[in-house]
């Protein structure tokens, strides 16, 4: 596998929206004890559930450990499914996996940056994340793409969106957070972004959802639908702890310009519950020092907004909600190309994030 010493765009690739055409997506068997409870198998199903899902649309990749492998290898019963033997320290491909870039020829490349598993020894979810932090590497290696390597900077792959165009959406929550860069001024991550997804302008929206325990990805906050128009996660009641966020964001977004000069178009998302994981739920996961104890007292980070864009639909989570019909509504509404498929998400909230979290797109390129 080469490694480059150059960046994506001074050698002519950008980061693709999302909605741009995919090879495959990628995911990663989740397993993690300490994580998922009673040793990932509600988890596994549901992870299966979304593989399956995705899998109706285009192919999918998972990456297992060699330990589940026929576990996994059973369950993952579609010839659209490939499993390749991968170690890591859990599921959360989105994070852990490249981000992909391109150029106008169709080559593919993909950005592997620093990850500390969201915070380091500074609020991190767990450790050690070494082979975390290799995953974005093997994943290019088995596609034999050229790799950038952002060594010492840290990013996680959910806390940016792109339109494709330009503009990249984040929170400073997230990517100001001391956890992250502490060395580096807001210009300067500004630069590294402009460097390795050749994008123009950043959108800085104050927060993401609260308690999101990645420190406020927006991929569970706000997402782009289509250049110039964003579908951000939504409360009317002023006692919910996400409101004063959702009027900071709005407050940015209504008084902001993309790369091209366009004003936004602003959807807006309910947010589900309130949820929490039941006393049962959490007694299921393993504490292990060092990694963050579930608790059935905090308000899950549950949100509509973590859905993936697929060839032909829109992979959504459920949360058997009362939400979850309108959720399906706005989303066919907005992507009308598109087939939305709800899919249930409780299992995959309980360890921490939802079906964008857990998966990686692959552009197509123009020549695949």
């Amino acid at each position: 596998m080469t490694t480059l010493n150059s960046t994506p765009r001074a050698d002519g690739f950008h980061m693709p929206a999302e909605w741009a055409t995919q090879s495959q997506t990628w995911m990663v068997w989740p397993e993690r004890p300490d994580n998922w409870r009673l040793g990932g198998k509600p988890a596994q199903a549901a992870h299966v559930a979304v593989a399956k899902a995705i899998a109706r649309f285009e192919p999918v990749t998972v990456g297992v450990s060699a330990a589940q492998y026929d576990n996994a290898r059973a369950q993952l019963d579609l010839p659209n499914i490939r499993l390749v033997e991968l170690s890591s320290d859990d599921a959360w491909v989105r994070d852990t996996g490249p981000t992909f870039v391109i150029d106008d020829y169709g080559n593919v490349r993909g950005v592997d940056w620093g990850f500390n598993a969201w915070g380091g020894f500074d609020g991190g979810l767990y450790f050690p994340w070494n082979r975390d932090d290799q995953v974005a590497r093997k994943i290019l290696e088995i596609e034999r793409s050229p790799r950038y390597r952002t060594e010492g900077f840290v990013l996680e792959g959910g806390s940016i969106h792109v339109d494709g165009e330009g503009t990249l959406i984040t929170t400073e929550e997230c990517l100001l957070n001391r956890n992250r860069n502490p060395h580096l001024s807001r210009e300067a991550i500004e630069q590294v972004l402009r460097e390795q997804l050749a994008v123009e302008k950043v959108i800085w929206l104050p927060d993401g959802l609260y308690n999101d325990e990645t420190d406020g990805h927006v991929d569970n906050f706000c997402c782009y639908v289509r250049p110039g128009e964003v579908l951000l996660a939504w409360t009317d009641d002023a006692q919910n702890p996400n409101y004063p966020r959702c009027q900071a964001a709005l407050k940015v977004l209504e008084s902001s310009l993309d790369a091209k000069g366009r004003s936004f178009i602003v959807h807006k998302m309910p947010i589900p519950g309130p949820l929490f994981a039941t006393e049962e739920e959490c007694a299921g996961v393993d504490r292990v020092a060092g990694t963050q104890e579930r608790d059935p007292s905090v308000r899950l980070a549950g949100s509509y907004v973590n859905f993936l864009i697929v060839n032909g639909g829109i992979i959504a989570p459920s949360f058997d909600d009362p939400l979850d019909e309108v959720a399906q509504g706005i989303l066919q509404k907005l992507f009308p190309e598109h087939e939305v498929v709800m899919v249930p998400g409780r299992e995959l909230l309980l360890g921490g994030g939802n079906i964008h979290c857990l998966t990686q797109q692959q552009p197509l390129g123009k020549r695949g």
